[in-house]
């Protein structure tokens, strides 16, 4: 029952469709065709494999009701496929087979029959453990066999809601076969003119970077790094055979953390604060790899000399470790014990200034960007990025997040203002 229906798709839609991966996601902000796309791929997939059931999964029957069913039946009389809506059961009879709908709201209904692929709407409107749970029973049911030994795969699309199951997902998570598609508001020409200017006028900032671009933002406070983007500030840069390292380092014990950084010298294209462009060199900082919660300093010295025998390293460390002291030496003594140069101040900058200092080298007020994170190599590093939130006026030091941001920002701080500041005793770099 082969059948070829031309249909005109969003660009990111048409990549949606098409993509072969296990899992691809299409994430969205508001109005930007994501359940449409969703649809087309679940039509068109039980087009491609007749007889085989396919599933549509939403957070709750309601939305399956006020959503689905119109744009499903749209669809199908566009393409002029007949069909039969059971609504007792939820389920859609084509002359291709059946398309079955469950909600996610109760993951025990996932139960008692097998499709060959599956599409879930929405899947952050439930919170992250629920929506875990119920995608294990959906690649649980999603295992009939396809003609020509296909792939089955299990796809979603949805707005992102702070970073819940599809961000944990498809980008803490990622894998080779997790393919993820970005889709703006601004991307769909259908919408009404002043749609965008209705939401610019009702959201915040940091919503707005949800619900018109698609990003994944932390939406339940201010973010203390917000100027850091993902995929903005990412850099492919490794570390090279005669590179220096300089490594930002925290003292907590049990929770040592050590962000490595390299540093470029490039010459950019600078915005004067007179609107002019010069050209200008400057330090490009580069964080390339990380240890975290290691035991103690001893531990993490071992650890930076077995992973980088080979490299001159320069350790910018927490001032406080002047004073702390293990084996009756301080924790500075063992840095320039194990032949580091240690470049500290005399005393740490306040925690605004440092702060500050990270939200400028990712991003200043003329629009430079002066430092990068590649996020596959420190994925710690970028989770603490993008959750560490503010608590009663300060960044939060509950959620552990603290311990790799403030690593790095000794090291940028430095980068950036320590040239103006008082230098306690180091070895001579």
């Amino acid at each position: 029952m082969a059948t070829e229906i031309t249909v005109n798709v969003l660009v990111h839609q048409a990549k949606f469709i098409e993509s072969e991966a296990k899992h691809t996601a299409l994430i969205g902000g508001y109005g930007s065709g994501k359940t449409q796309g969703g649809i087309l791929k679940v039509i068109s997939k039980k087009m491609r494999y007749p007889g085989v059931p396919v599933a549509y999964y939403m957070p709750t029957y309601g939305l399956i009701e006020d959503v689905a069913f119109e744009r499903f039946e749209e669809l199908f009389n566009l393409f002029g496929i007949k069909y039969n809506l059971n609504k007792a059961k939820y389920y859609y009879d084509t002359p291709y087979g059946r398309i079955i709908m469950r909600s996610l709201m109760n993951p025990d209904r996932i139960v008692g029959y097998e499709v060959g692929y599956s599409l879930v709407d929405e899947t952050d409107l439930l919170p992250t453990e629920n929506m875990t749970n119920a995608f294990k029973k959906i690649i649980a049911r999603n295992r009939k066999r396809l003609p020509d030994g296909e792939k089955n795969q299990v796809d979603v699309v949805g707005t992102p809601e702070g970073f819940k199951f599809a961000y944990n997902f498809f980008v803490k998570e990622k894998k080779a076969n997790r393919v993820i598609i970005k889709a703006k508001t601004k991307d769909n020409p259908y919408l009404p003119e002043d749609y965008i200017e209705m939401l610019s006028d009702s959201y915040t900032p940091q919503q707005l970077e949800a619900y018109l671009n698609g990003e994944f933002v932390n939406l339940t406070s201010g973010t203390v790094y917000h100027r850091f983007k993902r995929t903005q500030n990412h850099t492919s840069r490794t570390i090279q055979p005669n590179d220096v390292l300089h490594i930002g380092m925290d003292f907590n014990v049990t929770k040592m953390n050590a962000i490595i950084h390299v540093v470029d010298e490039k010459e950019i294209d600078w915005k004067t604060t007179e609107a002019t462009i010069i050209k200008k060199k400057v330090r490009i900082k580069s964080a390339v790899d990380e240890i975290v919660n290691a035991y103690d300093t001893a531990e993490i010295i071992a650890l930076i000399k077995e992973k980088f025998p080979n490299h001159k390293v320069i350790v910018y460390p927490d001032a406080s470790g002047e004073n702390r002291k293990s084996s009756g030496r301080s924790d500075i003594d063992l840095l320039k014990g194990a032949n580091f140069v240690v470049r500290k101040l005399s005393k740490n900058p306040f925690v605004k200034d440092r702060v500050n200092a990270v939200n400028m080298a990712f991003l200043d007020s003329n629009g430079n960007t002066l430092y990068y994170v590649n996020t596959d190599q420190c994925p710690n590093y970028t989770e603490a990025l993008e959750n560490q939130v503010y608590k009663n006026g300060e960044p939060d030091k509950t959620s552990g997040f603290d311990h790799p941001t403030e690593a790095g920002g000794y090291f940028v701080y430095y980068d950036q203002k320590g040239g103006n500041q008082s230098w306690g005793s180091s070895r001579t770099a």
